[in-house]
């Protein structure tokens, strides 16, 4: 007789975004068939007894195989990138193709689409960097994009070679509001930066830990809260991305609280790191280096806060990972200043493991929550839902069996990436995923990778559905938005 399931997963405790309940999981073809007690055995049965079955793990803000606007290569391919995913729990990721200045749209997709389908070990989509919106990016390329399923592009209000100013952030928002595409923004005020990094550096500040300095709290605060006026101006959603400051956490929970249709994240780095590991002897502080930095203990507490109220819905790692040599930290050595230096920490593999550990075991948040903001609400956000992001039929069979009375030591041997440090060495961590299933496929299995070398699936995705109603459109507001023909093709076309 033929067993009624590929695989079935037994006697865990299953537990969603929703809720939890102990049972057994049925996969048929890649997918959720059935869930309940005492389900027939499958070709093949896992045994969950005692630990948690927990729907994979979505990281939508990830820099795999990317070049970075100073020109550096990061450490990470889409091999070496999607299997430290996958060891963290993590079954899909969604990086980004970045469009510098000189290059098409069309290009930078393809090639993107080409590395990923020859490497990946999960399913993956993209983000398109957006830095030169000209009339054909606008009204071609752009929407062509979002209708083959890249559904939302990332802007940066810093940097000098990606950067838009405000005129070009409503040319993109407004495009994007009509597409139906969700634009994920750096917010940080370039020119404050600027001119807080040249009086250091003609005073021979030039350690790391004068990155953290140059990179105001509020250089973020400010121009977080001009990217949300933007966008209630064209009245379209915005997500802001890796908050890490205290006064922008607030910036944003006032916004929605004025009906600002505005999203946001946060990372491991803002609740686990401080300015102080920066300040480090030589330019070893170089390692903890990322923008925004991390700030202090009053800004941990503040993420934390927008983490549980939800005034910051997703959680991703912002994995930007670069090797501690010339190839990204120190292009000149010991006599790398802090301008010099590549941006980004790595963090893809232990971003689950931390929030698990520090956040559910110990008490700070349900499980329901942690799913939530590690798979759930990016799979609504970023169009992936109901096909990722919970453990119900019909769904994907992307699954990870949680051992939650596992403790494990961070050293940076433990982990799969290419980068050769982790800034979270020598933290102890409760809590570990030790079998991840990407539909229904096996792909870490008792410490060992089963999955191949380009066996992931690009993921065409929906439109956003952010969390939460959007507030009605004022009277004002519409008639405001017809006699400027913000629903109407862009004038770019014309």
């Amino acid at each position: 007789m033929t067993a009624p399931f590929d695989l079935t997963i037994r006697g865990g405790r299953i537990c969603n975004a929703s809720g939890c309940t102990d049972g057994d999981i049925g996969i048929v073809d890649g997918r959720i068939a059935a869930i309940g007690p005492d389900l027939a055995p499958g070709r093949e049965d896992v045994d969950a007894r005692g630990r948690w079955v927990l729907p994979g793990g979505i990281d939508s803000h990830c820099h795999i195989e990317q070049l970075s606007g100073m020109g550096l290569m990061c450490a990470d391919d889409f091999y070496s990138g999607t299997v430290s995913a996958a060891f963290g729990g993590t079954t899909t990721i969604l990086s980004f193709a970045a469009q510098h200045r000189k290059d098409s749209i069309p290009q930078v997709l393809a090639d993107y689409a080409r590395r990923a389908a020859e490497k990946a070990v999960i399913d993956y989509g993209f983000h398109l960097i957006l830095t030169r919106p000209d009339a054909e990016a606008l009204s071609v390329h752009l929407p062509q994009a979002i209708r083959d399923g890249i559904t939302s592009l990332k802007v940066y209000m810093t940097y000098d070679l990606l950067k838009l100013d405000d005129h070009a952030l409503l040319d993109v928002m407004a495009t994007a509001g009509r597409e139906g595409a969700m634009v994920m923004v750096h917010a940080e005020n370039h020119d404050m930066i600027r001119w807080i990094a040249q009086r250091l550096l003609d005073r021979g500040h030039t350690a790391p830990k004068f990155h953290g300095v140059a990179h105001d709290p509020l250089a973020e605060a400010e121009a977080t809260y001009r990217a949300v006026q933007l966008s209630r101006l064209v009245d379209v959603p915005i997500l802001i991305v890796h908050v890490a400051g205290a006064e922008t956490v607030e910036v944003l929970r006032q916004a929605r609280r004025l009906g600002a249709q505005v999203h946001a994240e946060s990372c491991p780095q803002y609740l686990f790191l401080e300015a102080s590991n920066i300040d480090l002897p030589g330019v070893e502080g170089a390692k903890f280096c990322c923008s925004p930095p991390p700030r202090d203990k009053a800004s941990q507490e503040a993420v934390w806060a927008g983490l549980l109220d939800g005034t910051l819905g997703v959680y991703s790692s912002d994995h930007s990972p670069f090797r501690f040599d010339a190839s990204g930290k120190l292009p000149r050595g010991e006599s790398t200043t802090f301008k010099e230096m590549a941006n980004g920490v790595p963090g893809i593999e232990l971003r689950m493991p931390l929030l698990f550990s520090e956040g559910v075991m110990k008490g700070r948040m349900g499980i329901e929550q942690f799913v939530a903001l590690t798979a759930t609400n990016h799979a609504h956000m970023y169009g992936l839902a109901p096909r990722k992001g919970a453990i119900a039929v019909g769904a994907d069979a992307d699954i990870a069996i949680w051992n939650p009375a596992r403790v494990v030591d961070v050293t940076a041997a433990l982990l799969h990436d290419n980068v050769g440090y982790t800034p979270y060495e020598g933290m102890r961590l409760t809590g570990w995923p030790e079998d991840v299933f990407s539909r229904g496929r096996s792909v870490v299995r008792a410490g060992e990778l089963r999955a191949a070398r380009g066996s992931g699936q690009f993921l065409r995705r929906g439109p956003s559905r952010p969390l939460g109603a959007a507030p009605a459109r004022s009277p004002g507001r519409g008639a405001f938005s017809a006699l400027l023909g913000l629903d109407a093709p862009h004038a770019a076309a014309a």
